[in-house]
C-alpha cells in the first residue's frame, strides 16, 4: 500500500476531502480542514482519481477544534466535531452549491442559513443500535456498536430514558432501541421475530413503564408491531399539539424544525387562501400549520402517520386539512394546487413523482431535502419549468456532515 503526503484543498458532500497528486484528484475519506498537511494510504487507483484514507495528520489547520464527546473518532454518529460551529455551516453551504453547480448546472447565491445558537442536546428523537453486550452507535463504516452512556446531541431527557433503557436491555436479544421525549419518553424496540413469546414482550413492557416509559412498541422483524402504554407522544408545534407515535417520522431537531415551519409559512403569505398539496406530509408537520389559511391536501404513504395527523388536524381543530394515505407516486387529483411542497426521504423523488408534480403545474414548489446531490438531480429536472426564488442550507444536524435545505420555485 503506497502513502502519500499531500496538502487538502476541500471538502465535498459525503464526508470526504479533495487533494491532489501528480495532476490526479485524491479523494479522501474524512473531513479535513483546507490547508492540513496529511499523510494518507492509497487504497485503488482509478484512471482519474485516487482513493486513499487518513494515516496521519501532520500539519493540523489552525481551525482544528478538540471534540466535545469523548467517544468521537471511533462512534460513528458524528463525523464534524473537529470543525467549528460557524465553520460547519461555511463548509455546508459551500458544498451545498458546488452540488448544485456541478450536477444541475446552477450556479447561485445562497439566502441565509437556518441555524440554532446552540449546536448541542438537539436531538428528541435518539436510534440506538443494541446488542447483549452494548448500546449506542455503530463504529465508522463497521457493524460493531460502540457502547456509549451518552450521546450530547441528544436532548438530556432522551440521555436519561437511554440510560434507562440500556440497564433494563443488558443481555437482551433487542437489536434497536429508538426513544422519543415530549410529554413523556416513548420507546420502540426492534426484536428478532421468535425470540421472545408474548408473555416475554408484556414483560418487557412493564419494566419499561414502571422505570419512566409512557409507552413502548414493539416491532419484530417480521414487521408486526405490538403496542403498550401510550401509543403517542405530544410535542408543541408553534401552539399547536403535535402528537406522534413511535413508527412516524419525526425531525428530531424540533426546536430548528419550527424555524423552518415559520420560514415556509412566511413566504406564503401573499398566497394565503390558495390550495396547497404537501406530498411526504409525514404528521403534518407543515399542513397543520398552513391549514388555518390554506386549503391543504396532505399525502403520506406511512400508515402510523397519517393515523397521527387525523388525530392532530383534530385535536386542533384545523378543518382545511385533508389526510390521504397514498404514496407520492400513486396519488390523483382532478384538483388544481396552487403550491406544492416537496419533502422526500434521502433518495428524492421517483421518476414518477416528478412527472406528477410537473404535470400539475403549480404557482409554487417548496423543496425541503435532505440530500443535496438527489436535490441537484430533481432541481434540473424542475428548472425546465421553474426558475428558482431562494435556497438556504437548514443546519438540523450539527456536528455530522449532513446536510439540509429549503428551496422555494416559482413557474415561469
Amino acid at each position: 500500500m503506497r502513502t502519500l503526503t499531500l496538502e487538502i484543498e476541500r471538502s465535498v458532500y459525503g464526508d470526504t476531502s479533495i487533494a491532489r497528486f501528480n495532476g490526479k484528484v485524491v479523494m479522501i475519506r474524512g473531513t479535513l480542514l483546507p490547508g492540513e498537511v496529511v499523510d494518507v494510504d492509497v487504497e485503488a487507483e482509478k484512471r482519474d482519481y485516487l482513493i486513499a484514507s487518513l494515516r496521519e495528520i501532520r500539519e493540523p489547520s489552525p481551525l482544528r477544534i478538540a471534540a466535545g464527546c469523548m467517544y468521537f473518532g471511533s462512534c460513528g454518529g458524528c463525523q464534524w466535531q473537529h470543525i467549528p460551529y460557524d465553520r460547519q455551516v461555511i463548509l455546508k453551504e459551500e458544498q451545498l452549491m458546488d452540488c448544485l453547480k456541478r450536477q444541475a448546472g446552477l450556479e447561485c447565491t445562497l439566502s441565509d442559513s437556518i441555524i440554532n445558537d446552540i449546536p448541542w442536546n438537539y436531538r428528541v428523537r435518539g436510534q440506538f443500535k443494541v446488542s447483549p453486550e452494548a448500546a449506542g452507535f455503530f463504529r465508522e463504516h463497521s457493524r460493531k456498536i460502540v457502547d456509549i452512556d451518552q450521546c450530547p446531541l441528544m436532548t438530556d431527557r432522551v440521555n436519561s430514558a437511554f440510560s434507562s433503557a440500556r440497564k433494563l436491555l443488558k443481555g437482551s436479544y433487542v437489536k434497536e432501541l429508538h426513544v422519543t421525549c415530549g410529554d413523556s419518553p416513548l420507546a420502540l424496540l426492534k426484536t428478532p421475530p421468535d425470540v421472545y413469546p408474548r408473555s416475554d414482550l408484556r414483560r418487557i413492557a412493564s419494566l419499561f413503564m414502571d422505570n419512566g416509559f409512557g409507552g413502548i412498541m414493539i416491532e419484530r422483524e417480521n414487521k408486526k408491531v405490538l403496542s403498550y402504554g401510550k401509543s403517542y407522544i405530544t410535542l408543541d408545534l408553534d401552539n399547536l399539539k403535535y402528537t406522534l407515535s413511535p413508527k412516524s417520522f419525526l425531525q428530531s431537531n424540533w426546536e430548528l424544525n419550527q424555524s423552518a415551519i415559520r420560514c415556509v409559512k412566511s413566504g406564503l403569505q401573499f398566497m394565503k387562501g390558495k390550495k396547497v398539496l404537501d406530498l411526504y406530509a409525514g404528521a403534518g408537520n407543515f399542513s397543520l400549520l398552513l391549514g388555518a389559511e390554506y386549503d391543504v391536501t396532505a399525502i403520506e404513504e406511512n400508515p402510523f402517520s397519517i393515523e397521527d395527523g387525523i388525530r392532530n388536524a383534530e385535536i386542533n381543530s384545523v378543518q382545511n386539512c385533508t389526510f390521504i394515505h397514498s404514496s407520492a407516486e400513486r396519488f390523483r387529483s382532478e384538483e388544481r394546487f396552487d403550491i406544492i411542497i416537496l419533502d422526500p426521504p434521502r433518495p428524492g423523488l421517483t421518476k414518477k413523482a416528478m412527472q406528477n408534480v410537473l404535470s400539475m403545474e403549480p404557482e409554487k414548489i417548496i423543496y425541503i431535502s435532505c440530500n443535496p446531490s438527489t436535490l441537484a438531480r430533481d432541481l434540473k429536472a424542475l428548472l425546465r419549468k421553474y426558475d428558482v426564488e431562494y435556497i438556504r442550507t437548514v443546519d438540523f444536524f450539527p456536528q455530522t456532515y449532513h446536510i439540509e435545505s429549503l428551496v422555494s420555485m416559482n413557474l415561469r
